[in-house]
């Protein structure tokens, strides 16, 4: 999960726990067991043994954020 999380730096995500938790924001940093989050100028950790799916935050064609996201 480490290598794949990797691949999200600097973007916007959506991180989703086991808990059923969602978190949005930008992946700073990625480390053996956690990832560093920022989300309007906060830092934040999160266990990587308890996330089960990252996904980037979706945007519009004309590259413009969604305001709804259905999952």
């Amino acid at each position: 999960m480490t290598e794949l999380a990797k691949k999200f730096i600097d973007k916007k995500c959506i991180i989703y726990s086991l808990n059923d938790n969602q978190i949005t924001g930008v992946i700073k940093e990625v480390s053996d067991g956690a990832l560093l989050i920022e989300n309007d100028g906060n830092l934040q950790a999160v266990n990587l043994d308890f996330i089960v799916r990252i996904r980037e935050y979706p945007t519009k064609k004309n590259g413009k954020e969604k305001s709804v996201i259905l999952d």
